[in-house]
């Protein structure tokens, strides 16, 4: 008796897993999975990778720095999101501090991208404020690169995929 290939394969229910062609699965033990970010966490990494890629296409320095370097914060704050706890101590709490001065104590293996992003927040204030030559090509591309590693890191961190990387278009006046 013929059977077709298609005929000896069992199809999937849509309320459990799929069948095996060799019986039931008695020896498999659920792996246990590290929870998801919560959704707003999820939702700043998202907004960080849409900033990384406008500012990818942005033909102005200042706009390309001050862009990746928000994309950065939200990067942070994701961190923030899911790793953060409230201030306890009342003197701690009157005294606002930035992203960049509470991410090491959340995360200390992040102390050194802190840093990083911490030193050039009054570039990005200037770049903002449009202040010219605020911020040169040379730095809003270094800055373009390290924000975009900063998330692959996070996102890893955080137990997520990351997205790959859209085809980069190159600037008007590179050569």
């Amino acid at each position: 008796m013929a059977h077709s290939s298609a005929a000896a394969v069992p199809r999937r229910r849509a309320d459990g897993p799929a069948p095996s062609l060799t019986g039931p699965a008695n020896d498999v033990h659920p792996v246990v999975r590290r929870t998801t970010a919560p959704p707003a966490a999820l939702d700043l990494l998202a907004q960080a990778r849409a900033g990384l890629d406008e500012a990818a296409v942005l033909d102005v320095p200042n706009e390309r720095y001050a862009t990746a370097h928000l994309a950065a914060l939200r990067t942070a704050a994701a961190v923030l999101a899911v790793r953060g706890r409230p201030e306890t101590s009342r003197r701690r709490r009157e005294r606002i501090r930035s992203a960049w001065e509470v991410l090491p104590e959340i995360a200390p293996e992040l102390t050194e991208w802190s840093a990083l992003f911490a030193s050039g927040a009054r570039r990005r204030a200037r770049a903002e404020a449009g202040i010219p030559g605020a911020a040169s090509w040379r730095d809003a591309d270094d800055l373009l690169r390290d924000a975009a590693m900063f998330l692959r890191l996070v996102e890893r961190l955080l137990a997520l995929q990351p997205v790959l990387p859209r085809a980069r278009r190159e600037r008007p006046d590179a050569g």
